[in-house]
């Protein structure tokens, strides 16, 4: 009698190979992904300017840039005072007039400064600052003109063009403090859409006009606040 040995079945497993599985798992990962992605909402792209937005960017750069025709110490006021005077744009009855008032005082500090002008004496190299008048410069600073060898002052009389360039300082300030967002806010807290426009182009027309005034008729004083030139 013979015995034969019975084999016992093995449990058939899944061999599936571990390139398949893996190839299979990023094919879902990048389904995912994609359905993910599709259902996310698309950032919105910024639109390019227009040419009239970039024509209004330039001009008003130009009018920031005006802002060097003025006299230092009367912008660095400007720049430190507005801050306080309108409590950072949020006037009431009593800071409104002040900062009236500090706007006109500045205004008129532009327009004198104009007249203001600097000569450098040619004996001991000190510059001297004084007041174009109708007889000739007035100097602040130097009792004695003739022994510092400044003895011909007549030249730097006042003239008419010393007038237009204080008119246009003037403008030119009007133009800054409209472009100040703390002044805008005292004055005009919600304007109306009118009046938006035309707080938008009276900065813009002015910065064209004295732009091509002053490169029309460029000063040749530097006063009080202007840089002095190295020849003069």
């Amino acid at each position: 009698m013979s015995l034969r040995l019975r084999t016992t079945p093995s449990s058939k497993k899944s061999s599936i190979p571990a390139a398949e599985i893996s190839t299979a798992s990023s094919s879902s990962t990048t389904s995912n992904d994609n359905y993910i992605n599709k259902n996310e909402p698309e950032t919105p792209k910024s639109r390019p300017p227009t040419f009239s937005q970039r024509a209004i960017s330039q001009t008003l750069t130009s009018t920031a840039n005006l802002a060097n025709l003025l006299p230092t110490g009367t912008l660095l006021a400007f720049q430190i005072l507005t801050p306080i005077f309108t409590n950072n744009g949020a006037c009431d009855s009593a800071t409104a007039p002040a900062t009236s008032v500090l706007l006109a005082l500045l205004a008129v500090s532009c327009f004198l400064g104009s007249f203001t002008d600097s000569v450098k004496s040619p004996t001991d190299g000190q510059v001297y600052y004084g007041f174009a008048t109708m007889r000739g410069m007035f100097l602040f600073d130097c009792p004695d003109p003739v022994g510092s060898g400044l003895s011909d002052l007549r030249k730097l009389k006042l003239r008419f063009i010393d007038v237009v360039h204080a008119v246009l300082s003037v403008l030119v300030f009007v133009a800054v403090a409209l472009r100040d967002k703390n002044v805008l806010s005292c004055f005009y807290p919600m304007p109306k859409h009118e009046t938006q426009e035309v707080l938008d182009v009276i900065p813009v027309g002015i910065g064209l006009i004295c732009s091509f005034l002053f490169l029309a008729f460029p000063t040749r004083r530097h006063g009080i606040g202007y840089p002095v030139s190295p020849g003069k």
